[in-house]
């Protein structure tokens, strides 16, 4: 699976990931500064999934009509420390979700 973390995401996260999947930023992959809709019509081309904190992208754009899915975290800040917790449970779902789906973690 092809994962691409949104650029409020910290890149160091990278390694926490299990290891058979192949995860980007969106800095690595030459996409920062497009608009969110720019950026997941690129994804949905490339990624299986897309990892975020932004909590109104669902409310901005169709999520549901992509060919990704999306997880998008929710926690205080995105300090690493904050969503280094998460993890478990993000290569969790990103194992069972399915494009055109909306995950929030935690749950």
């Amino acid at each position: 699976m092809r994962v691409l973390l949104d650029e409020n995401i910290d890149r160091l996260l990278k390694g926490l990931f299990d290891p058979d999947l192949q995860v980007l930023t969106v800095r690595e992959r030459g996409w920062h500064g497009k608009t969110n809709g720019e950026l997941l019509r690129a994804a949905e081309q490339e990624f299986d999934a897309f990892v975020t904190m932004d909590r109104n992208l669902e409310f901005q754009q169709n999520l549901e009509a992509l060919k990704l899915s999306v997880v998008i975290l929710r926690a205080p800040s995105n300090a690493y420390a904050v969503v280094v917790p998460l993890m478990p449970q993000l290569n969790e779902v990103l194992r069972s979700i399915r494009p055109g789906t909306v995950t929030h973690l935690p749950a």
